[in-house]
């Protein structure tokens, strides 16, 4: 029987299942796709080695090796899977590192159909320490070039879409979204309990953002050495002088069940270029399981947060100290909080909400 289906050469920076940026992208609705009848090619820069060692301290001629292999891999669609695709779906870049000659080759040679998909202001550098060797190389002025060459640009917010309209007209805001059929969660056991935990998701590179508070937490924590706990989730323990601090390394099997241990999440950030193109993804995951969250004004926040309903903003040290002083006292107001959260997330920024839109960028 001959197939029907159409094929989407996936391009993006990491193996499947590993970055928040791909997982709440893209990744989740796969399915979606397929059972739209598209065959889906995905192709990582990195392979599963590459990513483990990439932001790691040192290792110079590993990452030298896994960088080398990528481009290896990436040649190789050129063969293959490139002339077979029906149209191709860029998630951030094709190569961390250089410039687009991929993505003009796919869009000047091969004439595809180019679906550019970002969610970060990756035009400026912001690149970390572990990776300053890809800090050398990086060609950030190929996010416009990618744009005018796509057919359509997919972005997580509207500070992201103003950019790219500047080189494209086809510009979708997507917002990132949480499947709110895997995080849902019970909340009547955090509300019953004696002790409170204040908690935060996120990786290395967002760890900084910890600091901006830490003598709010700090002060929090000798006001209440009998009733609050710190917990922090990520691949990498943050630096800070608490004491009741637990660590949770980050993994996909556990992190439904690490979040749920949160009663207060928390999501500081500095009011810059770049925060200003996050998506709100520390904020959405508190939101889909009912946990009120408390957050610095900056970018799509604005919009996700509706202060004092179903979460806080706060643009001083002393406003986070009264809003998180008020939700450790007030078990009540934590519950009201979270359900609101939770059904703002479900109306506006689940999955469910948001497959029309996503698979509206394949039409």
């Amino acid at each position: 029987m001959q197939k029907n289906n159409r094929t989407i050469l996936l391009l993006c920076p990491y193996p499947h299942g590993h970055a928040p940026s791909q997982r709440f992208r893209f990744e989740q609705y796969l399915d979606a796709l397929r059972q739209r009848n598209f065959e889906i090619d995905f192709r990582s820069f990195l392979s599963e080695s590459g990513w483990r060692i990439l932001y790691t301290r040192g290792n110079v001629f590993q990452k030298t090796a896994a960088l080398a292999a990528g481009f290896l891999r990436r040649l190789g669609l050129l063969f293959r899977a490139i002339p077979r695709a029906d149209l191709v779906f860029i998630h951030r870049e094709a190569s961390p590192i250089g410039p687009p000659l991929l993505e003009f080759i796919i869009a000047k040679v091969f004439r595809k159909r180019i679906i550019y998909d970002f969610d970060d202001a990756i035009w400026l550098p912001n690149t970390s320490e572990e990776n300053a060797l890809a800090a050398m190389v990086k060609w950030h002025s190929k996010v416009g070039l990618i744009c005018r060459w796509s057919e359509r640009v997919s972005v997580g917010n509207e500070y992201l879409g103003a950019y790219a309209s500047k080189y494209n007209p086809q510009v979708i805001i997507n917002p990132t979204t949480v499947d709110t059929a895997r995080t849902r969660q019970p909340i009547s056991v955090k509300v019953s309990k004696k002790r409170v935990t204040i908690g935060w998701t996120g990786s290395h590179s967002t760890l900084r953002y910890l600091q901006l508070i830490e003598p709010v937490l700090l002060a929090l924590e000798r006001e209440f050495p009998e009733r609050l706990d710190f917990l922090f989730i990520a691949d990498r323990a943050p630096s800070l002088q608490l004491k009741n601090m637990t660590f949770a390394p980050w993994s996909e099997e556990t992190e439904i069940a690490d979040l749920a241990r949160i009663d207060i999440g928390i999501m500081p950030l500095e009011d810059d270029a770049w925060a200003k193109g996050k998506c709100g993804l520390k904020a959405l995951q508190y939101m889909a399981m009912a946990i009120p969250t408390v957050a610095s004004p900056v970018g799509v926040n604005l919009q996700i947060i509706d202060h004092g309903t179903n979460g806080c903003l706060c643009d001083s040290l002393e406003s986070w100290t009264s809003h998180l002083r008020a939700l450790i006292i007030d078990s009540s107001l934590r519950k009201r909080m979270g359900e609101a959260g939770e059904k703002k997330v479900g109306t506006s920024y689940s999955t469910v909400s948001n497959t029309s839109l996503f698979l509206s960028l394949f039409e």
